[in-house]
């Protein structure tokens, strides 16, 4: 397994490559391969927690559960929500998620309610006996990982990473890796096998200091002689032939994402939207990459909101909307919304109690969100909890939800539309066999 990371010294690649040079399945790129049957995954994390319970709020006589608890504090006024329907029954969208709304209703996103990590499916009173409990929760590191992850084998791989490994041949011919992080090494994109091209976005792709100018150029010729130079030794070649990969990498992502991009769909000028540019921007590149299947991790931070959570929640979904709202209509421009499925992952929910700092802490069960062509939209899945303090789907005291689906099912779900089959899938995900349902039927 390797990472290939885009921006680093002659020194440090040397290094690395000694660790990975496992990676010679990569083969030469074929610049002329046509991915026919493409699709990609878009995992959106936003880190710190996200408060789902404000970014999907019931309307109508359920609002009085809702709002009594939270207040005005760190409610939201029925009034300003953004109403969509699910199965007969009103609910509200944040309201600085206006496309989000838009494309629920236009059947082109959704929403799986509940979901959070567990071993199996347990009852309260199960938890409380700390019968099959997940460890950790509640903390942030731990369940960042837990939902990367989606897995309590030990096993330093995250889903999206174990399911490249299955969809490997998919992308025979290609020297790019499936797995594209623009968020550095994220766990959720090194599989077993497979590792991922990391962008560091602003600092450039490939050597430091290949500028261009005479010395560098001097200078990475000489480099290029001593990684060609036949030495005889084994692991020597194969390390010197995984540097080799890794340039050329640099190069053709360089060419990729510092030329036109071609694409004339504007992005906001925050951090995730500059992250979904350079995701577009890759898929608009697919056939000369040579790739048929594509998984990118990208995020955005700033959700662990202790205090003022309405005003710090606001600014957040602004930006969140307006990055997959651009990111939807560049796929629309490359003609290719149905082929890219966009979701969210967060550490947890929040308490749906609030604190005395006018926020919320960590929870457990959320909601997400999910967006495309392939999506089953205009619907939501899953469970919506009973928003009742110590009610039947409170394991606390304060509202912390206890999931009604799995992270395995929501991943297991995304990873069959992606091509994984059902054989593979227990591999992908180790703990799915322990739940009835293996596809939650949010994917077309």
């Amino acid at each position: 397994m390797s990472i290939f990371k885009l921006n680093i010294s002659r020194r440090a690649l040397l290094r690395k490559s000694i660790a990975t040079a496992s990676l010679g399945y990569f083969g030469v790129l074929d610049a002329l391969a046509q991915a026919g049957d493409y699709k990609a995954l878009v995992c959106v994390f936003l880190f710190g927690g996200n408060d789902a319970n404000n970014m999907i709020v019931p309307m109508g006589i359920k609002y009085n559960d809702y709002s009594k608890v939270r207040g005005p504090a760190t409610g939201l006024a029925q009034n300003v929500l953004l109403p969509i329907m699910d199965r007969g029954e009103a609910y509200g969208f944040h309201p600085q998620l206006p496309r989000i709304q838009q494309l629920y209703n236009q059947g082109k996103a959704a929403a799986m309610l509940n979901v959070g990590p567990l071993i199996r499916p347990i009852t309260k009173t199960q938890y409380r006996a700390n019968q099959a409990v997940p460890s950790n929760l509640y903390s942030h590191s731990d369940q960042q990982q837990a939902w990367q992850q989606a897995s309590t084998s030990g096993v330093r791989s995250g889903w999206g990473g174990r399911t490249a490994d299955a969809m490997q041949p998919s992308n025979t011919g290609s020297l790019l890796p499936m797995s594209v992080s623009t968020s550095g090494g994220a766990l959720y994109t090194i599989g077993q096998v497979t590792g991922p091209a990391i962008i560091n976005g602003g600092n450039g792709l490939g050597l430091s200091g290949s500028d261009g100018s005479t010395t560098a150029n001097a200078r990475d010729a000489a480099f290029q002689q001593v990684i060609n130079f036949q030495s005889g030794l084994t692991l020597v070649q194969a390390a010197n032939k995984t540097i080799n990969n890794g340039i050329q990498v640099g190069k053709v992502l360089t060419n990729v994402l510092t030329g036109p991009s071609g694409i004339t769909t504007v992005f906001p000028a925050n951090g995730l939207g500059n992250q979904l540019a350079q995701v577009a921007r890759i898929i608009r590149s697919r056939q000369t990459l040579g790739v048929s299947r594509q998984i990118f991790f990208v995020s955005t931070g700033g959700y662990d909101n202790h205090d003022g959570l309405l005003a710090a929640h606001q600014g957040l979904l602004t930006g969140l909307n307006s990055a997959l709202s651009a990111f939807y209509d560049a796929t629309i421009e490359l003609g290719m919304e149905n082929s890219v499925t966009t979701f969210t992952e967060s550490d947890f929910n929040r308490t749906f109690g609030p604190n005395g700092n006018n926020g919320t802490d960590h929870a457990w069960g959320s909601h997400q969100l999910m967006m495309g062509g392939a999506v089953n939209g205009g619907r939501m899945y899953g469970t919506f909890p009973n928003l009742a303090i110590q009610g039947p789907d409170d394991v606390g005291n304060r509202g912390l939800w206890l999931p009604t689906a799995s992270v395995e099912q929501y991943g297991a779900t995304l990873s069959s539309w992606f091509g994984v089959n059902s054989a593979q899938l227990d591999a992908v995900f180790p703990n799915l066999i322990n739940f009835p349902t293996r596809n939650l039927g949010f994917m077309k």
